[in-house]
C-alpha cells in the first residue's frame, strides 16, 4: 500500500509540473531564414516568419504578374499616350510620318509611315470604312491579338462584348466582327510613296459610330505635332494604376483568373479604385524592378529558352516573333514568347512569321557582337550584308534603343538603313553597314549614328523573304566590333 501510495503521489507531481517547451526550428531558404515553432514538419510558423512569407508571395504574384501584363500594358499605355498626351478623340487616327512623330513607338519601322487608332467600343458598335486603293489594314484586341485583317474596301462593323450585332448589318453590306475587348486597335498602312496620295487616301479612311450610319461624322486624323509621347510600359506606380485601370474596363477571360487572385492582395481588383497601402506599394515597386528585370533576361536572352527564336547554331542572331499570333501553344498559352515579343514591339499576326509562312516578314535581332558583349553606344561596330539579300522587295536595318525600344536617338534623325536606299555596295554586290559614334570616312551614307551612355540593339527587316533566307543557306553574320 505504502508503495503504491508513492507512485500516484509521483504521478500527481509530474502531472502538475509545466512541460519542457520544445526548441525553434529554424530553416534556410534562398528568401533566408524561417522560423518555426517545433521542427519544420511538425510547427507551426511564428508569426514574423508569417508576416515574411505573405510578402514574399506577394512579391513572387507582383513579378510574374507584370510578366503576364505585358501586352495588355503596352496598348493601355498606348491608348492612354493618344488620348491624354496627343489629344486624340475616340476613334481618331494618329498619322505619324517621320523620325520625331514615330519616336515613342515601340519598334517602328523609321521608312513607314503609319496611320493607327484606337476605338473604345464601350458603349456601341463602330464602323471603319476602308477606301478603295492602296490602303490596308488589321485590328487587333488589347491583348494584341488579331480580329481580322483589312485588305479589301467596305465597311467593317466591330461590336464590343456583350453588345449586340446590329441588325441587318451584313444584309446592307456591312462585314461585323465581335470583339473580345472594349477597345481595339487599328494599324493602317498607306501603300502609296507620293505624300499628297498618301494623304488623299487617309482622308477616305472614314471611322464613326454605327449609329452614325445614316449621316457619318467621321473623327478624321491628327498628327503629334511636336508632342512627346510613349507607348513603352511605365515605370513606377503608372505601371499598376494602367492595369488596375484597363482590368476595370476590360473583360476577366477564363485562362486570367488565376492572375486576378494574385492581384487582389496586391489591391488590383475589378471594379474596385485602386489605392494601394505603403505595404502593397512597396511589394508592388519591387515586383515591378523584378518583373521587367525578368522580362529583359527573357527578351534579350531569347535562345535557347525560346525555341521559335533560333535562326542559327552560334548565331547572335534571334528570331524575333516568338509567340504565336492568337499566343496559344498546344498544351499551354506562351506566356513566355508573348512576354519577349511584346516587350520590344507591337501586334502579331500571320504575316510577321515569314521563316514558318515563307510570306510577309521575317524579323531578326541582334542584341550581341562577335565577342559575344552587348551592344553599346559608345563603341563603333560593322555589319556585313552578303551579295544576294533574300529580300524580295527591300530590307532594312534599324537601331533601337533599349530604354524604350523606340528607334534610336541621335542629332542625325538617322535610325536605319535599307535596301531601298542609295547605300555604297562591294563589287560583289555586298554591303557593308556602320553604327556607332563616330562617322567612317567617305561612307555616312551607309552609317547609323550611336551616341555613348546608352544601350542598343539591332532589328534587319526582310520584306517578302526568299527561299535562301528561309533554307538558312545565306547567312547573316554576327555584328562585328570594330578595334
Amino acid at each position: 500500500m505504502k508503495t503504491t501510495k508513492f507512485k500516484s503521489l509521483l504521478c500527481a507531481a509530474l502531472c502538475c509540473m509545466p512541460l519542457m517547451a520544445s526548441a525553434e526550428d529554424v530553416v534556410q531558404t534562398r528568401i533566408g531564414e524561417l522560423t518555426f515553432t517545433h521542427d519544420f514538419a511538425s510547427g507551426y510558423p511564428t508569426d514574423a516568419t508569417i508576416d515574411k512569407l505573405f510578402d514574399e508571395i506577394d512579391f513572387q504574384r507582383a513579378s510574374q504578374a507584370y510578366i503576364w501584363a505585358i501586352p495588355l500594358i503596352s496598348m493601355a499605355q498606348w491608348q492612354h499616350a493618344y488620348n491624354v498626351t496627343l489629344g486624340a478623340e475616340n476613334g481618331q487616327i494618329v498619322f505619324l510620318n517621320g523620325y520625331d512623330d514615330i519616336l515613342g513607338g515601340l519598334t517602328f519601322n523609321a521608312t513607314t509611315p503609319y496611320a493607327l487608332v484606337f476605338i473604345d467600343l464601350g458603349k456601341e458598335p463602330w464602323v471603319v470604312h476602308m477606301p478603295e486603293g492602296e490602303v490596308r489594314g488589321a485590328a487587333h484586341d488589347m491583348w494584341q491579338r488579331e480580329i481580322t485583317s483589312m485588305t479589301k474596301p467596305g465597311k467593317y462593323v466591330f461590336v464590343g462584348p456583350g453588345q449586340k450585332a446590329p441588325a441587318g448589318a451584313e444584309k446592307a453590306g456591312y462585314t461585323v466582327h465581335e470583339t473580345p475587348t472594349n477597345s481595339i486597335f487599328l494599324g493602317i498602312r498607306l501603300i502609296p510613296t507620293d505624300p499628297d496620295e498618301r494623304k488623299a487616301l487617309l482622308n477616305k479612311v472614314d471611322i464613326y459610330p454605327f449609329a452614325e450610319r445614316n449621316k457619318p461624322n467621321p473623327r478624321g486624323y491628327i498628327t503629334p505635332q511636336g508632342k512627346r509621347w510613349s507607348a513603352a510600359h511605365p515605370r513606377g506606380m503608372d505601371y499598376w494604376q494602367r492595369l488596375s485601370d484597363i482590368i476595370s474596363k476590360e473583360p476577366v477571360e477564363e485562362r486570367d483568373r488565376f492572375f486576378m487572385a494574385m492581384l487582389k492582395p496586391l489591391g488590383i481588383e475589378k471594379g474596385k479604385p485602386f489605392n494601394p497601402s505603403d505595404r502593397q506599394k512597396r511589394i508592388l515597386m519591387d515586383g515591378l524592378l523584378v518583373g521587367e528585370a525578368m522580362a529583359k533576361a527573357i527578351d534579350f536572352k531569347k535562345t535557347p529558352r525560346l525555341e521559335d527564336a533560333h535562326y542559327l547554331d552560334g548565331s547572335r542572331w534571334d528570331i524575333d516573333t516568338t509567340s504565336p499570333p492568337d499566343q496559344r501553344r498546344e498544351h499551354y498559352d506562351a506566356l513566355d514568347g508573348r512576354a519577349s515579343w511584346f516587350y520590344e514591339a507591337v501586334t502579331n499576326n500571320l504575316a510577321m512569321h515569314g521563316m514558318e509562312t515563307g510570306e510577309g516578314q521575317v524579323y531578326l535581332t541582334s542584341y550581341k557582337d562577335t565577342d559575344d558583349e552587348f551592344l553599346d553606344g559608345a563603341r563603333n561596330y560593322t555589319l556585313h550584308i552578303p551579295p544576294k539579300a533574300p529580300a524580295k522587295l527591300f530590307w532594312s536595318l534599324t537601331l533601337y534603343e533599349v530604354d524604350g525600344r523606340d528607334i534610336i536617338h541621335n542629332e542625325y534623325k538617322v535610325t536605319d538603313r535599307s535596301s531601298r536606299m542609295d547605300l555604297l555596295t562591294n563589287k560583289d554586290g555586298s554591303v557593308d553597314l556602320y553604327f556607332g559614334p563616330d562617322m567612317p570616312k567617305g561612307k555616312k551614307q551607309n552609317w547609323i549614328p550611336t551616341e555613348p551612355g546608352r544601350a542598343f540593339f539591332a532589328m534587319l527587316r526582310f520584306y517578302s523573304p526568299g527561299k535562301t533566307l528561309l533554307d538558312r543557306s545565306w547567312v547573316l553574320p554576327d555584328i562585328e566590333r570594330v578595334k
